[in-house]
């Protein structure tokens, strides 16, 4: 094992490696961008097929089931009624990622399904409904020198909402491509509520070892998320997604993620100016409004969706999950050193 160490104890002492690592670190701040990246790779080469597919959907399922009940394990319930009374942040947060997010995924819709599959266009609405990151927000916040308890307050609340909310708007806006069948329904109450309920009842007892086992939680976490993109984007391989798109549309996903990016960081930015609120408060209100969670996307992509369709809705909020903890790890220092 010695062995494999020794060339790269040579490239360090040759100064190569802090270079590379730095270089890294600055285009991938988080390390959770690398793994999704990676996770679309593993997909694309050795997608899952045939009778592996019920076995890896099952594991996918009983993941989702695990990260909801650890969601409603860790969001606070006393912090969250604590914190409601901070309305004006609250507030505007929870407008801004249901309300302006929304009809910027509906705007983005409409546009991208004159160049894009209706499939793929679609996901920018299912992007624009879902609620906003835990744990890349509060990180985020604390970084830039927000307040940090507002943050995991605003947080809990649009998780909290979301769970419910966003399948609902969803629907709404989509029209029939939206549709929520019973069975659909079904699966969201069995697979993302009641284990978020049944999280938050056990909350009492098992919050204080999640809390004391934070990195642990975390992988497991992201472990689930990772597997939810795995199959569901399996599925999409095998269905042929890279036959059916072409360079051109690949690239008008990505400019339409950059739109999207710099209207939500901007525009969440702009709100708490309106609401003239402190500096504190304004940047919980800008990564709390404008991130989006793929932890939330991932599991109810695969319930609401067909297998083969999941993956191709998914591609939006990939690519702008994945901007959007790199774009906040770069402008979070700034904002901290204003």
């Amino acid at each position: 094992m010695a062995s494999l160490y020794r060339p790269f104890a040579a490239c360090q002492a040759a100064m190569c490696a802090p270079s590379l690592h730095s270089m890294l670190a600055r285009l991938f701040p988080d390390r959770f961008v690398p793994v999704l990246l990676a996770t679309i790779l593993l997909a694309s080469l050795l997608p899952v097929r045939g009778t592996a597919v019920p076995v890896a959907q099952g594991i996918s399922t009983a993941a989702i089931v695990l990260l909801f009940f650890l969601n409603g394990v860790r969001l606070p319930r006393d912090e969250v009624l604590h914190g409601i009374r901070n309305w004006k942040l609250q507030g505007g947060a929870f407008a801004f990622c249901f309300g302006a997010m929304a009809l910027l995924g509906a705007c983005a819709h409409a546009l991208a399904a004159l160049f894009l599959p209706a499939t793929l266009a679609l996901g920018f609405l299912f992007l624009g409904i879902l609620p906003s990151t835990v744990q890349s927000a509060t990180a985020a916040s604390s970084m830039a020198g927000g307040n940090v308890a507002a943050s995991v307050v605003a947080a809990a609340l649009l998780n909290l909402a979301g769970v419910i909310l966003s399948p609902l708007l969803f629907a709404l806006l989509a029209g029939s491509a939206g549709e929520i069948h019973g069975a659909a329904a079904l699966r969201i109450v069995a697979i993302l509520l009641l284990p978020f309920i049944a999280g938050q009842l056990v909350q009492r007892w098992l919050r204080p070892w999640v809390v004391a086992h934070r990195g642990l939680a975390t992988l497991m976490d992201r472990s689930a998320i990772a597997t939810a993109v795995y199959v569901a984007f399996s599925a999409a391989v095998v269905g042929g997604i890279w036959h059916l798109l072409d360079a051109r549309e690949i690239a008008i996903v990505f400019g339409a993620v950059a739109i999207l990016l710099a209207l939500a960081f901007g525009g969440a930015w702009m709100l708490g100016r309106l609401l003239a609120l402190a500096r504190a408060d304004r940047i919980t209100l800008l990564f709390s409004g404008a991130q989006k969670s793929l932890a939330v996307g991932a599991p109810l992509a695969a319930t609401l969706f067909p297998s083969a369709t999941a993956g191709m809705v998914l591609l939006p909020i990939l690519v702008y999950h994945m901007a959007q903890l790199i774009l906040s790890a770069w402008i979070a220092p700034a904002l901290s050193g204003d």
